[in-house]
């Protein structure tokens, strides 16, 4: 038995860096481990194999201190781009590194290149799409696999994980299903999901900090597959001692996202969501944010209709079987109002309190509406008390392979395989699998 498990160990070892050589490393290159150099780059079996590969070798000491010295410049922009700010709350901003690479195989949206949403702006003002059998079945299969990133995120939702590690972990797994991150480069946003804790009501970016127990964190996953995109988003409690009052915030924003999904029929006018929500808000001691709707979603991210989540307001139109749907309602502890970081996108709340936030993509039917995202449908369903139950997450193979993947692990081959089969199935089969209708 010693010798198996020693032998399975030194599988584990890289191959050998100089070139022609197969042979199983023994040794790292010691410039390479201060460096911080993958020890994939910097192993080899022998010094003979060391000093043979040393003329190449020392590119690799030059790339990684050219990347140490672009990190330290970024790192004095971002810093610099806080000075003399105040803060509403105790949350600071860290380290956003850089975006993760898509491969050249992934189809992608129009704003890939240049981050403006060209055929987005043009749809502005025209009627909201009526979607046919063909762009339905791609709605659903886009959002088997929002929810099932979401899920993922929920099992990485613990104090000490990296809000970094939790993007590229649901990179991976978009990447995995050959599906594009959607807010990757959209309108130049840095990363490819939104991550907003404590104060942040949405469009946090994810930084380098690690959560902390009592946290209330938000994820907000949208995936583009087969030319549509599918959004949605949680807010989950981070460790065990998360107030009281947080909780009953969090709890208040699934209830509003539940009695505006409740109301979802043909014929209901898009401005009469906000009152809906804002009546169980305010039931519960709360606000609504204003600065940000709901929207339509289909071939684009954000197509109309607008879907404001606060009472009179005056959206128009109603909606009618075949339309797509995000409703999102930002609730807020204190007041409504929000104030935006400099690096415009986190949005915050003025007064520095909590906020919280639900979101689904919603296909209208004939009869009511049909959760899309149903990997994440969960969220919503009452207990037998009548209280919002809390989100369930039955970890996979998937979620437990890319978690150990964004702490810097290696799981074996074959259970990679099977987390992109997973994925990929799912995804595959949203077409015939039962759905989460009302």
């Amino acid at each position: 038995a010693p010798a198996a498990g020693a032998a399975a160990a030194a599988a584990t070892l890289p191959t050998c860096g100089a070139s022609g050589c197969e042979r199983r490393a023994s040794q790292r290159c010691p410039k390479c481990v201060t460096l911080g150099v993958a020890a994939v780059m910097s192993s080899f079996c022998s010094q003979d194999c060391f000093r043979a590969a040393w003329h190449s070798h020392k590119a690799v000491h030059a790339a990684a201190k050219q990347r140490a010295a672009d990190v330290a410049r970024s790192r004095a922009v971002q810093s610099q781009r806080f000075e003399g700010v105040v803060f509403t709350g105790p949350l600071r901003p860290g380290f956003v590194t850089p975006r993760l690479a898509i491969p050249a195989h992934i189809a992608k949206p129009d704003y890939y290149l240049t981050g403006v949403p060209t055929s987005e702006d043009e749809a502005r003002g025209r009627p909201v799409v009526v979607h046919g059998a063909d762009a339905v079945a791609k709605l659903r299969r886009a959002g088997v696999l929002a929810g099932q990133c979401l899920q993922l995120c929920k099992s990485m939702c613990r104090p000490g994980v990296r809000c970094d590690d939790i993007d590229k972990a649901v990179h991976a797994a978009i990447i995995a299903a050959n599906a594009y991150p959607s807010p990757y480069n959209y309108r130049f946003f840095p990363k490819s999901m939104c991550i907003s804790r404590n104060e942040v009501i949405c469009h946090g970016i994810p930084d380098e900090l690690p959560l902390d127990d009592g946290d209330i964190v938000n994820f907000d996953i949208t995936v583009y597959v087969d030319g549509v995109h599918a959004d949605c988003n949680a807010t989950f409690l981070c460790g065990d001692s998360v107030d009281e009052p947080s909780r009953r915030l969090v709890q208040c924003a699934r209830r509003c996202l539940q009695q505006a999904v409740n109301m979802v029929r043909p014929g209901v006018m898009y401005r009469e969501f906000g009152k809906t929500i804002t009546k169980q808000a305010s039931r519960d001691g709360f606000s609504v944010v204003k600065s940000f709707v709901g929207h339509g979603i289909g071939a684009t991210f954000h197509p109309p209709p607008t879907i404001p989540h606060y009472a009179k307001n005056k959206a128009v139109g109603s909606t009618k079987a075949g339309h797509a749907i995000c409703i999102e309602p930002m609730i807020n502890a204190g007041t409504w109002r929000d104030e935006l970081w400099p690096d415009e996108w986190t949005a915050v709340t003025a007064d520095g309190k909590r906020s919280a936030q639900f979101e689904h993509t919603l296909l209208v039917t004939p009869t009511g509406c049909e959760i899309l995202t149903v990997d994440a449908a969960d969220y919503l369903y009452e207990n037998d008390a009548g209280d919002v139950a809390c989100p369930r997450a039955a970890p996979s193979v998937q979620y437990n392979t890319l978690s150990r993947l964004a702490r810097g692990g290696a799981p074996p081959p074959d259970e990679c395989e099977r987390a992109v089969e997973s994925t990929a199935a799912a995804a595959a089969a949203a077409g015939g699998s039962p759905r989460h209708r009302r």
